[in-house]
């Protein structure tokens, strides 16, 4: 089985979220995704960092963990933060559900996840920072 893994770790600023899309871009592009599958990946990437920057560190400067593992078809992606953590991981992930309503934010955030990736994890402690897990099979549509 062909197995690759990489990870990137940088400051939670808004200018990085763009940087975590193309480092997505150019990791799954490996892996010979359909164009639809690629988007996939880098948006849900994309809302994930987004999460960690204004959720998880808001106004104070912290470190995003981003990290890839391709195994044959699947694609794991891991987007960890050590900000302030998610008090009901459930409830966070309703559609509409935002911590920020004095921000423009939709609370699309997790929804969004999930309708682009297979599958979506998410573990958080107060405190301590959030981690988001997801999986993807590339080429599913080949099939």
């Amino acid at each position: 089985m062909n197995r690759n893994e990489m990870t990137c770790v940088f400051t939670s600023k808004s200018q990085n979220e763009s940087l975590a899309r193309m480092v997505a871009a150019a990791f799954v592009a490996q892996l010979n995704p359909t164009i639809e599958e690629l988007a996939d990946v880098r948006t849900a990437v994309s809302e994930a960092v987004t999460n960690s920057i204004v959720h998880g560190y808001g106004d104070r400067e912290g470190v995003i963990e981003l990290r890839f593992l391709s195994e044959g078809d699947i694609l794991r992606i891991q987007i960890r933060d050590y900000g302030v953590g998610i008090e009901d991981v459930e409830l966070a992930k309703q559609p509409f559900y935002t911590s920020k309503d004095t921000l423009e934010r939709s609370g699309m955030g997790f929804a969004v996840m999930e309708a682009f990736m297979d599958t979506l994890e998410v573990e958080s402690t107060v405190g301590e920072g959030t981690t988001v897990a997801m999986t993807k099979r590339i080429g599913a549509d080949d099939e």
